[in-house]
């Protein structure tokens, strides 16, 4: 009984099988040849499919994410702070401050309380959330007089961060609560 490692009877002499064996394999036995001929190893089992993440927030056109995420949460996170009667838009227009002479139109969200005797604008220069933004305010019904950089120094805009930068800033004029 012969097992697998001996070769059959009718096989050639090792001798020749060697000579034959060389000559065919020659061209293999190069290093570069010897590794696109290694043998293949069976393919490992696929993992299951990761889910899709649905698109980040953020990541939605800037109408439909300012008008269904950031104005609603804002709105909520005053009423939070006290304020009832917060009104939240937003619109394109020029800047409304004193002494500015552009006329281009920004998207604003324009929030308002007390009747109007209190506002503030956040102006977006592009209509992206990530475009440099600007914020101005107004107190008693007068004409906003001073525009300021917001958020100028985040790289990633979250909807989180919007909020939590507008209540800090409002809290900086003390219309949120006193110190």
């Amino acid at each position: 009984m012969a097992d697998e490692k001996t070769p059959p009877v009718d096989s050639a002499p090792a001798d020749e099988a060697g000579a034959s064996k060389a000559d065919n394999t020659s061209a293999e036995a190069s290093p570069k040849a010897a590794a696109g001929k290694a043998p293949k190893a069976e393919a490992a089992p696929k993992a299951a499919p990761k889910k899709e993440k649905p698109p980040a927030l953020e990541d939605k056109p800037f109408t439909e994410f300012i008008e269904q995420h950031f104005i609603p949460k804002l709105e909520s996170a005053l009423k939070d702070k006290g304020l009832d009667d917060v009104q939240l838009t937003l619109n394109q227009q020029p800047l409304g401050v004193f002494g500015v002479s552009d006329r281009e139109s920004y998207w604003h969200v324009k929030g308002k309380w007390q009747e109007g005797d209190r506002q503030f604008n956040i102006a977006f220069t592009k209509d992206d959330i990530s475009s440099p933004k600007l914020f101005y305010f107004a107190d008693k019904g007068s004409q906003p007089s001073t525009i300021e950089q917001f958020m100028g120094d985040e790289r990633k805009i979250t909807l989180d961060l919007l909020v939590l930068f507008t209540l800090r800033r409002l809290n900086g004029q003390k219309w949120l609560a006193r110190n």
